[in-house]
């Protein structure tokens, strides 16, 4: 009987298990790049997979690139669940390809005291035309794009508009009041309070939702786009690319170190994948490749640091440079700057100090460092005869009879012969 009941108890609480909605939430916290879209599209396919009730999206953004920015939003209109965003929370943004995300979205909310806007495009890249006329196309491209986005979700196209010709930016009070969000909620719980018994439209027709008591599943960014997404910094990019040139420059001045040589390939490879993320110029790239190849030239011609002078300068030229973008979240802190300036300059200052060091050090090798060097007799020398240096043998000559026993001193060494010329020790 007892086993009956709990038989029947586990059928029951499996039944409403398997009743419970699930609503999946993640977390945008940052630039919006490849590694944020793939993440956000990802999403979207497992809460399709597991029949969510509802997608959230909690984002914090000053924007990002416009590519990336392109396939979120087709992901969210192609989306057969309920996608909402969120911004939250309170202090954060949603900045220029945030406000086309939120935008894009069936349901928009944000938290008290966050702001939307500034969505104006700004090109990137030193191939791009940057003329009057491409940047009213891309104006005029993107107004296209947001205004039939608001428009398909019913939301107010005109401020849309507004926050890309003439980058309006507005709290979320008035984002309620101008019909830009939805809704303003203090968690994502009073979101699924508020949002309960709404109709939305997602790819396969209405749905209305139902979260009342429902589950929220979160998924974080799996260990590789973590890894990935803390590549796309900038600052990290501008380091990485440092020590790559560093570590294959010192392969290249003393081969077969290894180390060097492994640490910067792999770092320069690093940077090569960062670079698919973030604008780079190639004036800037150029300069700080001059800048290592001045360092190293310092090192072989000692130029009384005139060479060390040009380093710094193209170094820090080409630091400022590197980065092709005016957007401040894709810019290269000055104190990173400083700091790696500072670092790399005194680091090729120790190295040449070393090479002038161990240039002006007795040799201590070879046939060059045995002069100098005491030995013993091991036999009379009367001239020739036998020594040990260092506990090697060695053929010895000397001008006069030196008995066995006796300390002498390396005068020359006579490579024909491999002899070497002693006297004895005074």
């Amino acid at each position: 009987m007892k086993n009956k009941i709990l038989i029947w108890l586990f059928i029951l609480a499996a039944s409403i298990l398997a009743q419970t909605k699930i609503i999946h939430k993640i977390t945008i916290n940052g630039i919006i790049n490849p590694i944020a879209t793939e993440y956000i599209l990802e999403s979207i396919e497992k809460a399709e997979e597991a029949g969510a009730e509802l997608l959230i999206i909690e984002m914090d953004t000053p924007g990002g690139l416009m590519v990336s920015m392109h396939d979120i939003v087709k992901g969210i209109l192609g989306a057969d669940v309920p996608v909402a965003v969120y911004v939250s929370p309170s202090g954060s943004r949603a900045g220029s390809a945030g406000v086309f995300i939120t935008i894009a979205a069936h349901i928009a909310a944000m938290a008290p005291g966050t702001n939307i806007g500034s969505a104006h495009p700004v090109s990137m890249g030193g191939t791009q035309d940057t003329s009057k006329v491409m940047e009213e196309k891309i104006v005029n491209d993107a107004v296209a794009h947001i205004r039939s986005v608001a428009e398909k979700r019913e939301r107010n196209a005109d401020w849309a508009e507004s926050a890309i010709r003439e980058s309006a930016n507005i709290t979320e009070k008035e984002a309620l009041k101008l019909n830009v969000v939805d809704y303003i909620v203090p968690t994502v719980d009073s979101l699924l309070i508020a949002v309960h018994g709404r109709k939305v439209e997602v790819l396969s027709g209405y749905r209305v939702l139902d979260t009342e008591n429902a589950r929220i599943e979160s998924y974080e960014m799996n260990w590789r786009q973590r890894a990935l997404d803390i590549l796309s910094d900038p600052n990290i990019l501008y380091i990485l690319f440092l020590i790559g040139i560093t570590g294959i420059s010192l392969e290249l001045y003393n081969p077969g170190s290894i180390l060097p040589g492994v640490v910067g390939g792999i770092c320069i490879i690093l940077f090569l994948y960062s670079v698919q993320t973030i604008p780079i110029n190639i004036a800037g790239l150029l300069l700080i490749l001059f800048s290592a190849i001045l360092f190293l030239l310092e090192i072989k011609i000692p130029s009384y640091g005139i060479l060390t002078i040009g380093g710094v300068i193209s170094l820090v030229l080409g630091s400022l440079m590197l980065v092709d973008s005016p957007l401040p979240f894709l810019q290269i802190s000055w104190k990173v700057i400083l700091g790696a300036t500072i670092t790399m300059t005194l680091f090729f200052i120790i190295a040449i100090s070393f090479v002038i060091r161990a240039h002006r050090k007795k040799p201590s090798t070879g046939k060059e460092g045995l002069v100098g060097e005491e030995g013993v007799t091991i036999d009379d020398l009367n001239p020739t005869g036998q020594i040990e240096v260092h506990g090697e043998i060695w053929k010895a000559v000397s001008d006069r009879r030196i008995k066995k026993g006796q300390r002498v001193i390396v005068e020359e060494v006579h490579s024909q012969h491999l002899r070497l010329k002693v006297k004895t020790v005074k």
